[in-house]
């Protein structure tokens, strides 16, 4: 890539955290717009500039974007969960809201290119085959606030490519993989499993992607994804059954014991969410409805298009693995078992 300064939004996230290692390791200069209040320990001693904003806040954006050549917008509120009224206008607000003003900024300050991160929930699913770029995003399945949301921020990249931006959307699968500081809802499954608290878990399965698969999938958009197209960056799709059998041989734990019906689990979800959780409609929880339906789609997503035309080539899952447990064993996250 040329010289200049890459902004990295949502730079303390799981793909933001190894994003910016990647463009460091490049020799890239990296600034990083950052949310008051927040943990930025996944930037503890890294060589970047740091600017505060909040992705609602339209005049902020604008000076975060200044000055910069080329722009990752990685930052998203991530929510599995239906919500109340305030829910849901906070994540529309932040994931549709806060992307308008990304690319309005970036068209304002002459950006070169813009990388905006998209989610496989903003993409078609077929049960007979794996979805890919051109699969339409039927609107009347039953989605959450976030994947629609995203949904809705592919239009904004559309528009915006329309008005003469170069932005491109690159997406992600499940992310497994290092420097995951939040943790992840894959993280945590990952220390629970560590530490011997997975004690039941729901069959299934999903498209993965490696942490440094995603990173490198962003890296070839930018330099060479095309203006109004998506990409998606997978490394493999995996059962439940073998992804905790990835667990077991990086952690030296045993699978938990009890195999729990999705079709039991799904009615429970749905009892718990008109019921118990109408009283806490924000509180995180692991077993939602939305989790047991993805759990039970066993959906698999293509990456042929990233390959062809990018030159995009996955690694594993295994490494993935076990460089997510190496570093939390690093920062204290997990304690090795004996």
């Amino acid at each position: 890539m040329s010289a200049g300064i890459n902004l990295v939004t949502g730079a303390t996230g799981h793909l933001g955290a190894n994003l910016v290692r990647r463009l460091l390791e490049e020799g890239e200069s990296v600034r990083v717009m950052l949310r008051a209040g927040r943990d930025n320990g996944a930037l503890d001693g890294l060589d970047v500039e740091r600017v505060q904003a909040d992705l609602r806040d339209a005049s902020a954006v604008s000076q975060a974007v200044r000055g910069c050549t080329r722009v990752y917008h990685c930052a998203a509120l991530v929510s599995t969960i239906e919500g109340d009224a305030a829910h849901k206008r906070e994540i529309y607000d932040t994931n549709v809201g806060g992307t308008r003003h990304i690319l309005a900024a970036a068209r304002e300050h002459g950006v070169e290119k813009v990388v905006v991160s998209g989610s496989l929930s903003a993409t078609g699913y077929e049960p007979d085959r794996a979805s890919h770029e051109d699969m339409p995003f039927y609107p009347f399945e039953r989605h959450l606030p976030y994947g629609f949301t995203k949904h809705l921020t592919e239009h904004e990249c559309l528009k915006a490519h329309a008005d003469g931006l170069n932005v491109v959307v690159a997406t992600s699968c499940a992310i497994i993989g290092p420097h995951d500081y939040v943790p992840s809802r894959m993280g945590r499954v990952l220390v629970d499993f560590a530490h011997g608290k997975l004690r039941a878990y729901i069959p299934g399965g999903f498209e993965f992607v490696s942490a440094w698969d995603v990173a490198e999938g962003h890296l070839l958009a930018m330099r060479q994804g095309r203006s109004g197209q998506k990409y998606i960056f997978s490394t493999a799709y995996a059962s439940v059954d073998d992804l905790l059998g990835l667990f077991r041989e990086v952690t030296g734990r045993p699978l938990p014991r009890l195999k729990l019906p999705p079709q039991v689990m799904a009615a429970v979800a749905e009892v718990a969410d008109k019921t118990w959780f109408r009283l806490f409609p924000n509180q995180p929880r692991r077993f939602t409805p939305a989790a047991v339906r993805l759990l039970t789609l066993r959906r698999q997503a293509g990456h042929d298009k990233a390959r062809r035309e990018l030159g995009y080539q996955p690694t594993g899952l295994r490494p993935a693995v076990e460089s997510a447990y190496q570093d939390f064993v690093r920062r204290g996250v997990i304690v090795p078992a004996q």
